[in-house]
C-alpha cells in the first residue's frame, strides 16, 4: 500500500502539497467515512483550522479499497471556486463510501479494514487527436489520467488505473466501454483531455 510520503502516479502540476497536507487530507477522508457511519452525513470543516493549501480550491478523487479490492471511488475532475480542497476530499470520501452506485453503502464492520487513497486533480489539457492511432501515441502510460467525451457520454481513468491496465490500447478500450462508447469506434464528436495528479494513501 502506498504511503503518505509515496511517489506520485504522477506529479499534478500546480499541486504544492507537504507531507503535512498529506496526512491531513487521509485524516479528513476517513473522519467524514466515520461520520458517516454515525451520523449519515460528511465531516464538517473548519476552514480557518485547515492550510492554506487545504483552503484553497481543490478537485480530488477518493479511492477506497477493503482486502485489496476496490471497495468505492468517487471524485471531481475541476475544482470548484467555492469549495476548498479539504472539503471536496471530505465530501467525495463520504461519496466514496456511501453513494458509489457500483457498492452497498459502507457497513460499520468493513471500517477498520478500509485502506483509503487520494488522486489530487491538476490541471486538464486537451488533446487534439483525429483518431485512435494519433491519442495513443500522445499519451503517457502510467502517467496520464484521460477524459473522454462524445455528446452526453463521459468517462475517465485516474492515472492509476494504468496499473491494472499498462497496455495503452486497454486502457483506451476500456475507458470507451466506461464512458458508454463502442470499443470499436471513433466518434466524430470525441474530445479528449490529459491531467495529471498527485497519488497518495494510507
Amino acid at each position: 500500500m502506498p504511503s503518505t510520503d509515496a511517489s506520485t502516479t504522477s506529479a499534478a502540476p500546480g499541486t504544492r502539497l507537504v507531507d503535512a497536507d498529506r496526512r491531513r487530507l487521509l485524516v479528513i477522508a476517513r473522519a467524514s467515512i466515520a461520520q458517516g457511519l454515525e451520523y449519515g452525513h460528511a465531516a464538517v470543516l473548519h476552514p480557518e483550522s485547515e492550510s492554506e493549501t487545504l483552503r484553497a480550491p481543490g478537485a480530488a478523487f477518493v479511492t477506497l479499497e477493503l482486502y485489496a479490492q476496490l471497495r468505492g471511488c468517487i471524485g471531481s475532475l475541476e475544482a470548484s471556486p467555492h469549495r476548498s480542497l479539504a472539503a471536496d476530499v471530505s465530501d467525495n470520501a463520504f461519496a466514496a463510501a456511501f453513494r458509489d452506485p457500483r457498492f452497498e453503502p459502507l457497513h460499520q464492520a468493513e471500517f477498520a479494514a478500509l485502506h483509503i487513497s487520494i488522486s489530487v486533480i491538476g490541471p486538464r489539457q486537451a488533446m487534439a487527436c483525429a483518431s485512435e492511432d494519433e491519442l495513443l501515441a500522445a499519451l503517457c502510460p502510467g502517467v496520464d489520467g484521460l477524459i473522454l467525451e462524445a455528446g452526453a457520454r463521459r468517462g475517465t481513468f485516474l492515472p492509476s488505473v494504468w496499473e491494472q491496465l499498462p497496455r495503452a490500447e486497454d486502457f483506451l478500450r476500456h475507458l470507451k466501454r466506461k464512458a458508454g462508447l463502442s470499443a470499436q469506434e471513433w466518434p466524430e464528436n470525441l474530445r479528449a483531455w490529459r491531467y495529471r495528479t498527485e497519488y497518495f494513501g494510507e
